[in-house]
Protein backbone atom coordinates (compact mmCIF):
# COMPACT_ATOMS: atom_id res chain seq x y z
CA UNK A 1 0.00 0.00 0.00
CA UNK A 2 1.42 3.45 -0.68
CA UNK A 3 2.43 6.12 2.23
CA UNK A 4 1.04 9.10 1.37
CA UNK A 5 -0.22 10.08 5.32
CA UNK A 6 1.97 12.35 7.30
CA UNK A 7 1.36 13.52 11.07
CA UNK A 8 -1.49 16.16 9.91
CA UNK A 9 -3.65 13.57 8.01
CA UNK A 10 -3.11 11.21 10.66
CA UNK A 11 -3.77 13.36 13.51
CA UNK A 12 -7.72 14.16 11.62
CA UNK A 13 -8.17 10.24 11.23
CA UNK A 14 -7.86 9.97 14.97
CA UNK A 15 -9.92 13.24 15.80
CA UNK A 16 -12.29 12.16 13.52
CA UNK A 17 -12.93 9.04 15.32
CA UNK A 18 -13.22 10.13 18.56
CA UNK A 19 -15.18 13.63 18.73
CA UNK A 20 -18.02 11.95 17.04
CA UNK A 21 -18.93 9.00 19.52
CA UNK A 22 -17.81 10.78 22.91
CA UNK A 23 -19.83 14.16 22.38
CA UNK A 24 -22.81 13.07 20.59
CA UNK A 25 -23.81 9.56 21.68
CA UNK A 26 -21.28 8.58 25.05
CA UNK A 27 -22.56 11.73 27.25
CA UNK A 28 -26.05 11.25 28.15
CA UNK A 29 -25.49 6.82 29.18
CA UNK A 30 -22.27 8.25 31.05
CA UNK A 31 -24.36 10.30 32.75
CA UNK A 32 -27.16 7.65 33.64
CA UNK A 33 -24.36 5.62 34.99
CA UNK A 34 -22.15 8.21 37.70
CA UNK A 35 -24.12 11.18 37.15
CA UNK A 36 -21.96 14.28 37.85
CA UNK A 37 -19.44 11.84 38.56
CA UNK A 38 -18.94 11.41 34.92
CA UNK A 39 -16.45 14.11 35.29
CA UNK A 40 -14.17 11.65 37.26
CA UNK A 41 -14.99 8.92 34.82
CA UNK A 42 -13.99 10.82 32.47
CA UNK A 43 -10.38 11.28 33.76
CA UNK A 44 -10.46 7.61 34.78
CA UNK A 45 -11.03 6.80 30.64
CA UNK A 46 -8.34 9.63 29.93
CA UNK A 47 -5.85 7.59 32.06
CA UNK A 48 -6.70 4.38 30.46
CA UNK A 49 -6.64 5.79 27.40
CA UNK A 50 -3.25 7.69 27.84
CA UNK A 51 -1.57 3.91 28.84
CA UNK A 52 -3.46 2.36 25.68
CA UNK A 53 -1.94 4.95 23.68
CA UNK A 54 1.38 5.11 24.80
CA UNK A 55 1.96 1.27 24.96
CA UNK A 56 0.07 1.38 20.77
CA UNK A 57 2.50 3.94 20.08
CA UNK A 58 5.86 2.03 20.73
CA UNK A 59 4.28 -0.81 19.36
CA UNK A 60 3.19 0.74 16.03
CA UNK A 61 6.90 2.53 15.71
CA UNK A 62 8.33 -1.46 16.41
CA UNK A 63 5.76 -3.40 13.73
CA UNK A 64 4.31 -0.65 11.41
CA UNK A 65 2.07 -2.59 9.74
CA UNK A 66 -1.86 -2.55 9.08
CA UNK A 67 -3.39 -4.67 12.12
CA UNK A 68 -2.71 -2.44 15.20
CA UNK A 69 -2.93 -4.70 18.19
CA UNK A 70 -3.58 -8.03 16.05
CA UNK A 71 -0.07 -7.79 14.62
CA UNK A 72 1.69 -6.73 18.43
CA UNK A 73 -0.29 -9.55 20.16
CA UNK A 74 0.71 -12.00 17.04
CA UNK A 75 4.34 -10.43 17.86
CA UNK A 76 4.97 -10.63 21.34
CA UNK A 77 1.90 -12.81 22.58
CA UNK A 78 1.03 -15.26 20.10
CA UNK A 79 -0.81 -16.40 17.38
CA UNK A 80 -3.76 -16.46 19.87
CA UNK A 81 -3.77 -13.34 21.46
CA UNK A 82 -3.69 -11.41 18.46
CA UNK A 83 -6.34 -13.27 16.83
CA UNK A 84 -8.43 -12.29 19.54
CA UNK A 85 -7.19 -8.98 19.73
CA UNK A 86 -7.90 -8.78 16.06
CA UNK A 87 -11.79 -10.28 16.51
CA UNK A 88 -12.32 -8.67 19.52
CA UNK A 89 -11.50 -5.13 17.71
CA UNK A 90 -13.48 -6.15 13.79
CA UNK A 91 -16.57 -6.82 15.90
CA UNK A 92 -16.68 -4.11 18.11
CA UNK A 93 -15.71 -1.45 15.68
CA UNK A 94 -18.42 -2.71 13.29
CA UNK A 95 -20.91 -2.54 16.02
CA UNK A 96 -19.71 0.93 16.23
CA UNK A 97 -20.03 1.41 12.61
CA UNK A 98 -23.46 0.72 13.37
CA UNK A 99 -24.30 2.86 16.04
CA UNK A 100 -22.50 5.90 14.10
CA UNK A 101 -24.48 5.69 11.43
CA UNK A 102 -27.95 5.45 13.53
CA UNK A 103 -26.54 8.16 15.23
CA UNK A 104 -26.57 10.30 12.05
CA UNK A 105 -30.46 9.16 11.06
CA UNK A 106 -31.34 9.97 14.99
CA UNK A 107 -30.23 13.47 14.33
CA UNK A 108 -30.67 14.29 10.28
CA UNK A 109 -34.31 12.60 9.89
CA UNK A 110 -35.69 10.61 13.05
CA UNK A 111 -39.09 9.30 11.18
CA UNK A 112 -36.32 7.15 9.01
CA UNK A 113 -33.51 6.89 10.78
CA UNK A 114 -32.76 3.38 9.80
CA UNK A 115 -32.86 4.20 6.20
CA UNK A 116 -30.32 7.32 6.68
CA UNK A 117 -28.34 5.25 8.36
CA UNK A 118 -28.16 2.26 5.78
CA UNK A 119 -27.53 5.11 3.27
CA UNK A 120 -24.39 6.48 5.16
CA UNK A 121 -22.71 3.40 5.47
CA UNK A 122 -22.81 2.63 1.72
CA UNK A 123 -21.96 6.15 0.90
CA UNK A 124 -19.13 6.43 3.46
CA UNK A 125 -18.03 2.66 1.77
CA UNK A 126 -17.86 4.33 -1.13
CA UNK A 127 -15.60 7.16 -0.66
CA UNK A 128 -13.18 4.94 1.20
CA UNK A 129 -13.13 2.64 -1.72
CA UNK A 130 -11.88 5.48 -4.14
CA UNK A 131 -8.83 6.09 -1.75
CA UNK A 132 -7.51 7.59 1.58
CA UNK A 133 -6.98 10.94 -0.05
CA UNK A 134 -10.16 11.50 -0.78
CA UNK A 135 -11.12 10.27 2.40
CA UNK A 136 -8.32 12.75 4.14
CA UNK A 137 -10.09 15.57 2.54
CA UNK A 138 -13.61 14.51 4.01
CA UNK A 139 -12.30 14.25 7.48
CA UNK A 140 -10.66 17.18 7.91
CA UNK A 141 -13.69 19.25 6.57
CA UNK A 142 -15.65 17.49 9.40
CA UNK A 143 -13.52 18.04 12.42
CA UNK A 144 -13.56 21.70 11.30
CA UNK A 145 -16.46 21.62 11.17
CA UNK A 146 -17.67 19.70 14.42
CA UNK A 147 -14.46 21.87 16.40
CA UNK A 148 -16.73 25.09 15.37
CA UNK A 149 -19.76 23.62 16.39
CA UNK A 150 -18.75 22.44 20.27
CA UNK A 151 -17.08 25.78 20.63
CA UNK A 152 -20.39 27.43 19.81
CA UNK A 153 -22.21 25.82 22.47
CA UNK A 154 -19.27 25.72 25.33
CA UNK A 155 -19.57 30.00 24.49
CA UNK A 156 -22.91 30.26 24.55
CA UNK A 157 -23.62 28.19 28.00
CA UNK A 158 -20.42 30.73 29.51
CA UNK A 159 -22.46 33.70 28.13
CA UNK A 160 -25.56 33.09 29.29
CA UNK A 161 -25.00 32.75 32.58
CA UNK A 162 -28.70 30.61 32.69
CA UNK A 163 -26.65 27.66 33.82
CA UNK A 164 -25.94 26.04 37.50
CA UNK A 165 -22.12 25.68 38.91
CA UNK A 166 -23.70 23.51 41.38
CA UNK A 167 -23.87 20.95 39.20
CA UNK A 168 -20.72 20.36 39.34
CA UNK A 169 -20.71 19.18 42.69
CA UNK A 170 -23.88 17.20 42.95
CA UNK A 171 -22.96 13.68 43.56
CA UNK A 172 -25.89 12.37 45.81
CA UNK A 173 -26.64 8.93 44.78
CA UNK A 174 -23.28 8.65 42.74
CA UNK A 175 -21.36 4.80 43.34
CA UNK A 176 -17.95 4.00 42.30
CA UNK A 177 -18.91 1.36 40.36
CA UNK A 178 -21.27 4.05 38.54
CA UNK A 179 -18.54 6.00 38.05
CA UNK A 180 -16.86 3.03 36.43
CA UNK A 181 -19.28 2.25 34.28
CA UNK A 182 -19.47 5.69 32.92
CA UNK A 183 -15.60 5.73 31.97
CA UNK A 184 -16.00 2.62 30.24
CA UNK A 185 -19.06 4.24 28.63
CA UNK A 186 -17.12 7.35 28.15
CA UNK A 187 -13.75 5.08 26.72
CA UNK A 188 -16.00 4.09 23.91
CA UNK A 189 -14.94 7.61 22.77
CA UNK A 190 -11.43 7.43 23.26
CA UNK A 191 -10.59 4.11 20.81
CA UNK A 192 -10.57 6.60 18.01
CA UNK A 193 -6.28 7.07 17.97
CA UNK A 194 -6.46 2.64 16.91
CA UNK A 195 -7.74 4.04 13.35
CA UNK A 196 -3.91 5.83 13.85
CA UNK A 197 -1.95 2.24 14.67
CA UNK A 198 -4.00 0.81 11.86
CA UNK A 199 -2.88 3.06 8.78
CA UNK A 200 0.88 1.40 9.60
CA UNK A 201 1.63 0.55 6.01
CA UNK A 202 0.02 3.75 4.63
CA UNK A 203 1.90 6.84 6.88
CA UNK A 204 5.27 8.30 5.68
CA UNK A 205 7.61 7.41 8.17
CA UNK A 206 5.88 5.22 10.45
CA UNK A 207 8.19 5.18 13.57
CA UNK A 208 7.72 8.89 13.74
CA UNK A 209 4.51 9.99 12.37
CA UNK A 210 2.12 7.31 14.34
CA UNK A 211 3.45 8.08 18.12
CA UNK A 212 3.28 11.23 17.28
CA UNK A 213 -0.09 11.65 16.03
CA UNK A 214 -1.72 9.79 18.60
CA UNK A 215 -0.27 12.04 21.09
CA UNK A 216 -1.32 14.82 19.53
CA UNK A 217 -4.86 13.64 18.66
CA UNK A 218 -5.41 12.03 22.40
CA UNK A 219 -4.30 15.51 23.96
CA UNK A 220 -7.17 17.75 21.68
CA UNK A 221 -9.32 15.50 22.36
CA UNK A 222 -9.44 15.09 26.17
CA UNK A 223 -9.46 18.93 26.37
CA UNK A 224 -12.00 18.98 24.26
CA UNK A 225 -14.27 16.50 25.95
CA UNK A 226 -13.26 17.97 29.06
CA UNK A 227 -14.97 21.48 27.90
CA UNK A 228 -17.98 20.76 26.45
CA UNK A 229 -18.63 18.24 29.35
CA UNK A 230 -18.61 20.78 32.08
CA UNK A 231 -20.18 23.39 29.64
CA UNK A 232 -23.03 20.40 29.41
CA UNK A 233 -23.33 19.59 33.21
CA UNK A 234 -24.17 23.37 33.73
CA UNK A 235 -26.62 24.26 31.37
CA UNK A 236 -28.21 20.99 32.48
CA UNK A 237 -27.49 18.94 35.47
CA UNK A 238 -26.22 15.33 35.05
CA UNK A 239 -30.61 14.55 35.89
CA UNK A 240 -31.44 16.38 33.00
CA UNK A 241 -28.60 15.37 30.55
CA UNK A 242 -29.67 11.29 31.76
CA UNK A 243 -32.85 11.48 30.41
CA UNK A 244 -32.25 13.31 27.04
CA UNK A 245 -30.85 11.99 23.62
CA UNK A 246 -29.79 15.10 22.09
CA UNK A 247 -27.48 16.66 25.23
CA UNK A 248 -25.83 19.35 23.16
CA UNK A 249 -28.86 20.40 21.10
CA UNK A 250 -30.08 20.76 24.44
CA UNK A 251 -27.77 22.93 26.37
CA UNK A 252 -28.08 25.19 23.76
CA UNK A 253 -32.03 25.17 23.91
CA UNK A 254 -31.11 25.88 27.46
CA UNK A 255 -29.24 28.91 27.07
CA UNK A 256 -31.56 30.71 24.98
CA UNK A 257 -29.85 31.12 21.73
CA UNK A 258 -32.45 28.83 19.67
CA UNK A 259 -30.39 30.20 16.25
CA UNK A 260 -27.81 27.64 17.63
CA UNK A 261 -30.28 24.31 17.16
CA UNK A 262 -30.04 23.96 13.88
CA UNK A 263 -26.19 24.11 13.61
CA UNK A 264 -25.49 21.95 16.64
CA UNK A 265 -27.89 19.04 14.75
CA UNK A 266 -26.00 19.94 11.92
CA UNK A 267 -22.55 19.10 13.94
CA UNK A 268 -23.77 15.97 15.54
CA UNK A 269 -24.55 14.22 11.94
CA UNK A 270 -21.39 15.71 10.52
CA UNK A 271 -19.32 14.42 13.71
CA UNK A 272 -20.81 10.79 13.40
CA UNK A 273 -20.31 10.40 9.64
CA UNK A 274 -16.72 11.65 10.45
CA UNK A 275 -15.90 9.20 13.41
CA UNK A 276 -18.40 6.27 10.74
CA UNK A 277 -15.36 7.32 7.87
CA UNK A 278 -12.82 6.32 10.18
CA UNK A 279 -14.17 3.75 11.60
CA UNK A 280 -14.59 1.66 8.59
CA UNK A 281 -10.91 2.76 7.02
CA UNK A 282 -9.76 1.05 10.32
CA UNK A 283 -12.07 -2.08 10.47
CA UNK A 284 -11.19 -2.42 6.75
CA UNK A 285 -7.49 -2.45 7.36
CA UNK A 286 -7.90 -4.65 10.38
CA UNK A 287 -9.53 -7.12 8.51
CA UNK A 288 -6.70 -7.15 5.51
CA UNK A 289 -4.49 -8.03 7.83
CA UNK A 290 -6.36 -10.96 9.92
CA UNK A 291 -7.22 -11.87 6.25
CA UNK A 292 -3.27 -12.44 4.85
CA UNK A 293 -2.87 -14.55 7.84
CA UNK A 294 -5.53 -16.61 7.22
CA UNK A 295 -7.80 -16.20 10.24
CA UNK A 296 -10.79 -14.50 7.81
CA UNK A 297 -11.44 -15.48 4.35
CA UNK A 298 -8.47 -14.94 2.54
CA UNK A 299 -10.22 -13.33 -0.48
CA UNK A 300 -10.99 -10.70 1.65
CA UNK A 301 -6.39 -10.08 1.47
CA UNK A 302 -6.56 -8.19 -1.91
CA UNK A 303 -5.15 -4.11 -3.19
CA UNK A 304 -7.16 -2.21 -5.61
CA UNK A 305 -4.71 -2.28 -8.12
CA UNK A 306 -6.02 1.26 -9.11
CA UNK A 307 -7.02 3.44 -5.63
CA UNK A 308 -4.60 0.99 -3.52
CA UNK A 309 -6.97 0.10 -0.72
CA UNK A 310 -8.31 -3.20 0.63
CA UNK A 311 -11.55 -2.98 -1.50
CA UNK A 312 -12.77 -6.37 -0.30
CA UNK A 313 -12.30 -5.64 2.88
CA UNK A 314 -13.74 -2.24 2.57
CA UNK A 315 -17.24 -3.80 0.69
CA UNK A 316 -17.00 -6.82 3.88
CA UNK A 317 -16.95 -4.46 6.43
CA UNK A 318 -19.51 -1.84 5.31
CA UNK A 319 -22.06 -4.42 3.92
CA UNK A 320 -22.24 -6.07 7.77
CA UNK A 321 -22.42 -2.36 9.30
CA UNK A 322 -25.28 -1.54 7.20
CA UNK A 323 -27.35 -5.17 8.17
CA UNK A 324 -26.69 -4.32 12.17
CA UNK A 325 -27.62 -0.61 10.75
CA UNK A 326 -31.05 -1.93 10.63
CA UNK A 327 -31.06 -3.82 13.66
CA UNK A 328 -28.46 -2.53 16.73
CA UNK A 329 -29.71 -0.59 19.51
CA UNK A 330 -27.83 2.37 20.05
CA UNK A 331 -26.84 1.97 23.67
CA UNK A 332 -26.55 -1.59 23.60
CA UNK A 333 -23.84 -1.39 20.95
CA UNK A 334 -21.87 1.33 22.86
CA UNK A 335 -21.10 -0.90 25.69
CA UNK A 336 -20.64 -3.82 23.17
CA UNK A 337 -18.16 -2.08 21.46
CA UNK A 338 -16.36 -0.69 24.60
CA UNK A 339 -16.15 -4.10 25.91
CA UNK A 340 -15.01 -5.78 23.20
CA UNK A 341 -11.80 -2.77 22.36
CA UNK A 342 -11.05 -2.70 26.27
CA UNK A 343 -9.67 -6.23 25.65
CA UNK A 344 -8.08 -4.77 22.67
CA UNK A 345 -6.25 -2.54 24.46
CA UNK A 346 -5.61 -5.21 27.41
CA UNK A 347 -4.09 -7.46 24.73
CA UNK A 348 -2.22 -4.21 23.58
CA UNK A 349 -0.90 -3.04 27.09
CA UNK A 350 0.20 -6.67 27.84
CA UNK A 351 2.18 -6.64 24.88
CA UNK A 352 4.19 -3.46 25.57
CA UNK A 353 5.25 -4.92 28.65
CA UNK A 354 7.27 -7.53 26.75
CA UNK A 355 9.53 -5.30 25.31
CA UNK A 356 13.45 -5.21 25.48
CA UNK A 357 15.34 -1.92 26.54
CA UNK A 358 16.93 -2.10 22.92
CA UNK A 359 13.17 -1.92 21.60
CA UNK A 360 12.18 1.83 23.31
CA UNK A 361 9.50 0.01 26.05
CA UNK A 362 7.58 2.58 27.79
CA UNK A 363 7.80 2.98 31.52
CA UNK A 364 6.62 0.26 32.82
CA UNK A 365 3.84 1.59 35.20
CA UNK A 366 2.29 2.63 32.24
CA UNK A 367 1.57 -0.89 30.68
CA UNK A 368 0.85 -2.34 33.55
CA UNK A 369 -1.83 0.58 34.87
CA UNK A 370 -2.88 0.41 31.30
CA UNK A 371 -3.94 -3.42 31.50
CA UNK A 372 -5.28 -3.24 34.80
CA UNK A 373 -7.14 -0.41 34.06
CA UNK A 374 -8.74 -1.73 30.82
CA UNK A 375 -9.85 -5.28 33.03
CA UNK A 376 -11.82 -2.93 35.80
CA UNK A 377 -13.51 -0.86 33.64
CA UNK A 378 -14.54 -3.61 30.55
CA UNK A 379 -16.44 -5.40 33.92
CA UNK A 380 -17.93 -2.49 35.34
CA UNK A 381 -19.96 -1.95 31.96
CA UNK A 382 -23.54 -3.07 32.29
CA UNK A 383 -24.22 -6.60 32.54
CA UNK A 384 -25.64 -7.17 29.13
CA UNK A 385 -22.71 -5.82 27.75
CA UNK A 386 -20.34 -7.83 29.49
CA UNK A 387 -22.22 -11.14 29.07
CA UNK A 388 -22.88 -10.16 24.94
CA UNK A 389 -19.20 -9.01 24.42
CA UNK A 390 -17.55 -11.87 26.34
CA UNK A 391 -19.89 -14.21 24.69
CA UNK A 392 -18.60 -12.96 21.09
CA UNK A 393 -15.21 -13.45 22.07
CA UNK A 394 -15.61 -16.80 23.55
CA UNK A 395 -17.00 -17.67 19.67
CA UNK A 396 -14.01 -16.07 18.28
CA UNK A 397 -11.86 -18.02 20.35
CA UNK A 398 -13.89 -21.27 19.77
CA UNK A 399 -13.34 -20.22 15.65
CA UNK A 400 -9.80 -20.51 15.94
CA UNK A 401 -9.62 -23.36 17.90
CA UNK A 402 -11.80 -25.25 15.30
CA UNK A 403 -9.23 -23.64 12.05
CA UNK A 404 -6.24 -24.35 14.18
CA UNK A 405 -7.55 -28.53 14.83
CA UNK A 406 -8.38 -28.98 10.91
CA UNK A 407 -5.09 -27.09 9.78
CA UNK A 408 -3.12 -29.77 12.14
Amino acid sequence: MQRRLGVGDAVIIGLSSMLGAGIFAALAPAARAGGAGLLIGLAVAGVVAYCNATSSARLAALYPASGGTYVYGRQRLGEFWGYLAGWGFVVGKTASCAAMALTVGWYAWPAHAHVVAVAAVVVLTVVNYLGVRKSMWLSRSIVVAVLLVLAAVVAAVIGSRTGDLAHLSTFRGVSAGGVLQSAGLLFFAFAGYARIATLGEEVRNPARTIPRAIGIALAITLLVYAAVAVAVLIALGPNRLAVTARPLVEAARATGFLWLLPFVAGGAVLAALGSLLSLLLGVSRTTLAMARDGNLPRRLDAIHPRFGVPHRAELAVGTVAAVLAVTVDLRGAIGFSSFAVLVYYAIANASAMTLRPDEGPPVKAVPVLGLLGCVVVAFALPLTSVIAGAGVLVLGATLFWVRSRWRA
